[in-house]
């Protein structure tokens, strides 16, 4: 909701006027987005989208029929830059082809500046870059590439308010990515995060809160709270405003289901964020608390600022207030001086807060971090090792955890239908559990009652109890 004046007149500026600039430049052109990366990104290309479509552009998924190409990128591993030089490949030898072909770039990894010279260096057929500060800018870039056939670089480092001020084509109509801070003040040794997204700022609660409602009322069942750390929100506004006392405003606005966020940093979480899980009926069961590490030596050289047992000490208080909740985690192995004994610590750990799903990586040295000089880097092959070895104790933990939930019934939000079975539908309980049942595409967007009848490590599968559609 656009409601200050100044913003209201940059944005008919900077957004709107291109915008309109553009339309008999694009009439019957098609575009696609490629997206790399997080949540953060997603959302960043659902605004791309939007812009792309209020430009007059027909969104297509295959670059081949495309007139624009966008890649949105993400620069947290090596692979994922690498995957991304691959794809500006293919598209270089496209646009030989194909003349009038656009290609833009944009993202975490053109807020690097080694990263952005070498795709000035090695892909002369890209044609648009920018941030991940400035996304409503893409109008007036395009708009300047048509015009002059130039070469358009526009990178900020700090965030603009017209980025939340433009809209998104949301993926899904009943559920929704809500930006509630941007940034990170932790410089973790490992992530270059800090380095792409900036220093931490937070938006207003009221923002927050008009935007969430719109959402809701014009379908949206679930939100997903975004911020690199939401434990840090609000302390950088005039009037510094708690997380948790964040979600009790959401958890106030009416007709809103259920309610998820991440990410949350172990050392910011408070005992009041924790008694929001026993206390709001509309906050998700489900927590994604990410440790990275179980010993404590690692953790020191992670920059994380709290020890293992600080972290169990509030795994225990998260256990004591919602015995059911599911925990979800990041764990990365191999990062440098990570011995066989700290890696043990990291196995002994994981055995004993049980996880319910969890995310896990193998460290990948990002030039610009900390950790990125350090002469104790581990071995490819004790990297890989060590990550079997993780994964062989973590999946049949996860296995174990979900099949419990046989026999249960759990409240799903069906979101498809499945690739494999036409006849049946997929969705996420209430714990972020994947939930494969039978079913019609009419369930989509709906809170359905599942029984589950059949679990493995990844998923549960069951059979729709009643509906009141």
């Amino acid at each position: 909701m656009l409601d200050n004046l100044n913003l209201i007149e940059d944005y008919n500026t900077s957004v709107s006027r291109y915008i309109d600039l553009l339309r008999g430049e694009v009439q019957g052109k098609k575009a696609c987005i490629i997206t790399h990366g997080c949540q953060m990104n997603e959302h960043d290309s659902e605004k791309i989208n939007w812009l792309l479509q209020k430009i007059g552009y027909e969104m297509v998924s295959s670059y081949e029929e495309s007139d624009l190409v966008l890649v949105n990128t993400c620069s947290v591993r090596h692979s994922a830059e690498d995957k991304v030089y691959g794809q500006l490949g293919i598209l270089k030898h496209l646009k030989s082809v194909k003349k009038d072909l656009i290609c833009g770039v944009c993202g975490c990894m053109m807020q690097r500046q080694p990263s952005r010279d070498y795709v000035l260096d090695k892909f002369e057929n890209v044609d648009l870059i920018f941030g991940t500060n400035n996304v409503w800018k893409l109008p007036e870039l395009l708009y300047r590439y048509t015009q002059t056939g130039k070469l358009q670089i526009d990178i900020q480092e700090e965030k603009n308010p017209l980025n939340d001020a433009i809209g998104a084509d949301r993926l899904y109509p009943f559920k929704s990515y809500v930006n509630i801070m941007y940034g990170c003040n932790n410089f973790c040794t490992y992530c270059i995060v800090p380095y792409t997204r900036g220093r931490e700022t937070s938006r207003t609660a009221e923002s927050i809160c008009d935007e969430i409602r719109s959402l809701v009322h014009h379908g949206t069942k679930e939100v997903t709270l975004l911020g690199q750390n939401v434990n840090s929100y609000g302390k950088n506004l005039t009037t510094p405003v708690s997380f948790s006392e964040l979600l009790r405003q959401i958890a106030d606005i009416p007709d809103l289901a259920r309610i998820r966020f991440m990410t949350s940093h172990p050392k910011d979480i408070s005992n009041d964020l924790i008694q929001c899980f026993k206390e709001l009926p509309n906050l998700s069961n489900f927590l994604h608390l990410p440790v990275q590490a179980g010993s404590n030596a690692v953790l020191q050289a992670m920059n994380r600022k709290y020890t293992r047992e600080d972290y169990l000490r509030t795994i225990d208080k998260i256990k004591t207030v919602n015995p059911d909740i599911a925990l979800c985690t990041d764990l990365m192995v191999g990062f440098p001086s990570e011995t066989e004994a700290d890696f043990q610590d990291t196995l002994d750990l994981v055995r004993q807060v049980e996880y319910d799903t969890s995310f896990t990586f193998i460290y990948s040295p990002r030039e610009g971090t900390q950790a990125y000089n350090r002469a104790d880097q581990v071995p490819d092959d004790v990297k890989h090792d060590r990550f079997q070895r993780l994964i062989d104790v973590l999946y049949p933990i996860q296995e174990k955890k979900n099949k419990a939930y046989i026999g249960k019934v759990v409240d799903v939000l069906v979101e498809d239908t499945s690739k494999k079975n036409p006849d049946r539908v997929v969705g996420r309980s209430d714990e972020f559990k994947l939930v494969n049942l039978t079913g019609s595409k009419e369930l989509i967007g709906h809170i359905v009652p599942v029984k589950i009848t059949h679990a493995n490590s990844f998923n549960l599968g069951g059979e729709l109890c009643q509906t009141k559609i």
